[in-house]
């Protein structure tokens, strides 16, 4: 299969890469700098997209790739793909559901905790010899927060299974009511904020998810909550966030994404309530490379 050409969109994974070299032409599509010309030297040889949380394939490169049979994410996540386009040229599109799942629940669990406990605060606390001047302040309790999540999916699941463990009552909001869970549902984000202490973020990214925590929703979660963001960063309205932390009407934040990826708030960094990572949910050698794996089968 080394004559089909794969376009992967931009760096992942050195693994997948090493393997789509191995089985296909791999065109690297950050070394163009002229897209144009790009176009026009490979548009008829290449049959695959291979595109992930950052970079998929939008409408205009769809319609620039007249050979594409398939657009093959290195992610659960669908939303940098323009599904539209795909459905209309009949063009497959997989991602790698599963195997992630349960890194990114522990990430949840982990952000949490850190918030919550200030974690890293307290270990830069001891790193900078402060333990020797006092004792670390007190911080809050994570067992038996009331829980809230949004989106009751694959990995909004297996959160809730893991924050079962500490004693935490559950609800959730989803575009309707589960048949098999027991879990609290709630009709509107509103109502799940109002309900719980920690608010969790775990649905896909669609154009009627986008901004579904906003002002009220962070009003209703309140000077005490903490709001957890392992789906996507345009879940969150960010400006809204951040004015919220700044202002004290929300309690804290612990943020896998953000909106502009990699740009974050600058105003965020300065906030002992706030706990930032660069997206890495399902960042474990384990789970990337068994997410390569997929890749390569739904190509081959």
């Amino acid at each position: 299969m080394e004559s089909i050409g794969v376009l992967m969109a931009c760096p992942m994974s050195s693994y997948l890469e090493q393997q789509l070299d191995n089985r296909f032409n791999l065109i690297r599509y950050w070394n163009f700098s002229d897209k144009k010309q790009f176009i026009n030297d490979y548009a008829h040889s290449i049959r695959a997209v291979v595109g992930n949380a950052a970079a998929g394939a939008d409408a205009e490169l769809i319609e620039a790739l007249p050979q594409l049979e398939i657009v093959a994410s290195f992610s659960v996540g669908l939303d940098k793909i323009d599904l539209n386009k795909c459905k209309e040229k009949g063009i497959r599109v997989t991602n790698t559901p599963d195997v992630l799942t349960e890194d990114v629940a522990d990430l949840a669990i982990g952000l949490m905790l850190a918030v919550l406990r200030r974690i890293c605060e307290s270990d830069r606390y001891v790193k900078k010899g402060l333990w020797k001047a006092g004792d670390f302040e007190l911080t809050s309790k994570f067992s038996g927060k009331r829980v809230g999540i949004i989106g009751l999916g694959r990995i909004g699941l297996a959160i809730a299974k893991r924050a079962e463990a500490f004693d935490c009552p559950i609800s959730y909001y989803a575009r309707s009511e589960k048949a098999n869970t027991n879990y609290k549902y709630y009709p509107t984000v509103v109502e799940l904020a109002t309900n719980c202490e920690i608010l969790v973020v775990a649905c896909a990214l669609t154009p009627e998810t986008r901004y579904i925590v906003n002002r009220e929703v962070i009003d209703a979660l309140g000077a005490k909550g903490i709001l957890i963001n392992i789906g996507r960063g345009p879940h969150v309205d960010e400006k809204e966030m951040v004015s919220a932390l700044l202002d004290g009407r929300l309690g804290g934040a612990g943020l896998d994404v953000f909106e502009n990826e990699p740009e974050v708030p600058d105003k965020l960094f300065g906030l002992e309530n706030v706990v930032l990572l660069p997206h890495v949910a399902s960042g474990t050698e384990e789970t990337r490379e068994s997410m390569a794996d997929i890749v390569i089968g739904n190509l081959e």
